[in-house]
């Protein structure tokens, strides 16, 4: 197949093209980036180098595609971070119709079941409704646990005051994911194929929030590491003296929050879900301690 995916040589686009290519599959990967260029070429795929905020360019770019995979990338220096993502979501989709695909992979998120109070996960949210609505096109939509990758934001926490935690608490269950496990995942409903609008959570692990901090703490020679638990005013001081934008902080804490009340797993819970994934907490832990003691 000719399959384009969005995301650069991110940490789920990259894997899943390195497997596709493997498949035999005509790669494309979509970055903003030219000087990503030679690496990806490097891997067996094609660059295409433009915004996603270029409707032109995604057209051109998905035409001719049996099969696209769209991720909203990051921005920063959104001064709207949810109304940035639906207005990409709003960019692809129009940018699907336009170029005649009739299959998407759509990265979204847990959580994104519900329409506000759950930061950027709201903006998720709107873009799985844009998609939806979609006449004639199947849509695979990929709802992923909360990212491993977001604990390594902790490290300097961890180094500084010998802590590690969040606006939510040490008691509270949460649902994780490597984004490895994501690629492996997208790449097997690629092969087995899908029709119609569905939805499938991915995750690797599940575990109390002070298991995690205990299963960090052994692997960097801290067992004793505890997890704390900040009110939201202390998280959002907490985030911008680290260099986040206030948008950003605004929209990490609301999601924060959505963890605390448990309402970000409601949906995922009441499917029964057992996590899938291959790389566990402390499969993670090890990794966690390269990146702190290197």
């Amino acid at each position: 197949m000719k399959i384009i995916i969005t995301g650069s040589l991110g940490n789920i686009s990259r894997p899943l093209s390195i497997n596709l290519v493997s498949e035999g599959h005509q790669v494309t990967i979509v970055s903003s980036n030219k000087e990503k260029s030679d690496e990806i070429i490097s891997l067996g795929a094609i660059p295409a180098i433009g915004s996603v905020n270029d409707e032109r360019f995604l057209t051109d770019t998905f035409i001719g595609a049996d099969l696209v995979y769209l991720m909203v990338p990051n921005d920063f220096a959104a001064n709207d971070l949810r109304g940035h993502i639906k207005e990409v979501g709003e960019h692809y989709a129009n940018a699907i119709k336009a170029s005649g695909v009739k299959k998407v992979v759509l990265l979204s998120s847990i959580g994104a079941h519900i329409e506000k109070g759950t930061g950027p996960i709201a903006g998720l949210y709107a873009v799985e409704q844009i998609f939806s609505k979609l006449e004639n096109i199947d849509v695979l939509i990929l709802r992923p646990a909360f990212f491993y990758n977001n604990f390594y934001a902790n490290q300097d926490l961890i180094r500084h005051m010998g802590i590690i935690g969040s606006n939510y608490g040490a008691d509270q269950p949460i649902i994780m994911v490597d984004p490895k496990d994501i690629a492996a995942a997208a790449a097997n409903k690629i092969k087995e194929g899908f029709t119609g609008k569905n939805i499938f959570y991915i995750a690797s692990d599940k575990r109390l929030l002070k298991e995690v901090a205990e299963e960090l703490g052994k692997a960097i020679g801290k067992p004793e590491l505890p997890w704390v638990a900040f009110d939201d005013v202390q998280a959002f001081d907490g985030m911008v003296g680290a260099g986040l934008p206030e948008e950003i902080a605004k929209n990490y804490v609301e999601m924060g929050t959505a963890i605390r009340s448990g309402v970000l797993w409601e949906d995922f819970d009441s499917k029964n879900t057992v996590p899938i994934g291959k790389i566990k907490l402390e499969d993670f832990a090890k990794q966690f301690a390269i990146a702190y003691n290197g």
